[in-house]
């Protein structure tokens, strides 16, 4: 494993912000932490990586134990951080030449790898631009290339697309596909679904602080929810919940409707029998993480 987390925990005077996190990293996997803002994504990262102090356990990435043995395992970690913390006054290779003679990398030697790493991330033509210059976008490009100096073998990408249009977004899931592909471990923390769907072999879903479910996008959704899911308006609660108890499923309400789970053996009886009450909207579609957030936590991550 690339890294590993015994055990963490963080409290504050009586306040427990995270509690009892367990898990490993392979070379070459996305592992995602899924969770509405003030779940404890941040700070567990942020125990990871060396930033934050466990009150409890500990961490180990390759052979290195974070907190005593911090330079050591600094060196085997990239970080893309929620801000850019980009220096304004270096231009963009300046920047990435200035960030590797934080480990000794210096001279015709920094500037290569940083001309190499510009190539990587679509940034060559922008080499001389000075940073106020770049769009959210180029910025987080800059971020991620500066967090590749060292060769890492685990990056750490703590909601990075947050503030990007659409484009800018999946400029930057390309970029850590490529991390994949190139046997880099990423940890990803996301409160966006989408990204968590496409990027993440792997979720860890959060909240208040525990993780309180686990695995690949798809398990997560057979597992909790199932394949199908109806979104009804115009039917009474009280009708549903007939329905939900004669077909041993579940539903939600939800904006102006309700969501209902279509059990997979009988998800067209379901159907056939919500259709006949004729209510005023009523559509049918895959399940996605959003269902499996808001079964297990009661509440969606837009809620929260």
């Amino acid at each position: 494993m690339v890294l590993t987390a015994y055990d963490l925990w963080k409290t504050y005077g009586d306040a427990t912000v995270v509690s009892g996190v367990n898990f490993t990293l392979e070379p070459g996997e996305v592992l995602g932490f899924l969770g509405a803002n003030g779940a404890g994504k941040t700070t567990t990262v942020g125990m990871l990586y060396g930033a934050v102090i466990p009150t409890r356990g500990f961490v180990e990435i390759d052979k290195y134990e974070v907190r005593s043995q911090g330079r050591k395992a600094r060196n085997l970690m990239g970080i893309v951080t929620q801000e850019d913390n980009l220096d304004p006054e270096f231009g963009v290779l300046e920047n990435l030449m200035y960030f590797a003679s934080f480990y000794r990398i210096t001279g015709k030697n920094a500037r290569n790898i940083a001309a190499k790493l510009l190539d990587r991330v679509g940034l060559q033509e922008y080499a001389r631009h000075r940073i106020d210059e770049l769009s959210g976008g180029l910025k987080r490009r800059l971020v991620l290339a500066r967090s590749l100096i060292n060769n890492p073998k685990v990056v750490f990408l703590d909601e990075p697309t947050t503030g990007l249009d659409p484009d800018a977004r999946q400029d930057f899931w390309r970029l850590v596909k490529d991390l994949k592909q190139s046997g880099c471990g990423v940890l990803l923390t996301t409160h966006y679904m989408d990204e968590a769907e496409r990027l993440c072999d792997r979720l860890i879903l959060m909240q208040k602080g525990k993780a309180i479910d686990s695995g690949t996008p798809p398990e997560l959704i057979d597992r909790v929810i199932g394949r199908e899911v109806a979104e009804v308006e115009g039917i009474s609660e009280e009708t549903l919940e007939q329905l939900a108890a004669k077909y041993q499923t579940w539903y939600r309400h939800f904006a102006t409707g309700y969501m209902l789970v279509l059990p997979s053996e009988n998800a067209d009886n379901l159907w056939s029998e919500l259709s006949a009450f004729h209510p005023e909207r009523l559509s049918r579609r895959r399940a996605n993480l959003e269902d499996v957030f808001l079964r297990l936590t009661g509440t969606s991550l837009n809620e929260e």
